[in-house]
């Protein structure tokens, strides 16, 4: 049976995620973040977090190579960095202020949770690697925010 690759990104698109933008180092200690929706805690103990970044784009071999990674989860107010972070420009870091987390790696002021993680361990997914992250530090917004969605190709807000 053959599955319809159109089809089958509008059945996934109905269920709703959270938007991340994902940050690490390469090997020159330059700094790369992508968007990324397939984010998803794994266990408590340890604490694990995995998002899966996909083979062909250019960044790909610094999340392969990396030891540490940032996910940030982001807010509706951050819209705009999470179509930014989704494009494969090279300048998509000027102009974004951030800082860098305990383990260098970037991170952002108005997310609503921050997870900076130890690469733990990787698994092919087919077109896509699944990477598996121990987090080691942890911020969060414990007040009322309104996390950015993605629901069937767009973004949508909390109702």
């Amino acid at each position: 049976m053959t599955i319809d690759q159109r089809e089958y990104r509008n059945a996934v698109g109905c269920f709703a995620t959270g938007v991340t933008i994902v940050t690490t180092l390469d090997i020159d200690g330059d700094r790369i973040g992508i968007t990324a929706n397939s984010f998803t805690s794994l266990s408590l103990d340890p604490p694990l977090v995995l998002f899966c970044v996909d083979a062909k784009i250019s960044s790909f071999e610094a999340f392969e190579s990396c030891r540490h990674f940032n996910i940030n989860v982001l807010t509706e107010d951050q819209m705009d960095m999470s179509n930014n972070f989704a494009r494969s420009n090279e300048d998509k870091w000027d102009g974004v202020e951030h800082g860098s987390g305990k383990n260098g790696c970037p991170v952002f002021d108005g997310s609503v949770a921050i997870l900076e993680c130890d690469k733990h361990a990787m698994y092919e997914g087919g077109d896509h690697l699944i990477m598996v992250g121990q987090v080691t530090k942890m911020t969060y917004e414990a007040g009322d925010c309104r996390p950015l969605l993605y629901y069937k190709g767009s973004y949508a807000n909390l109702s």
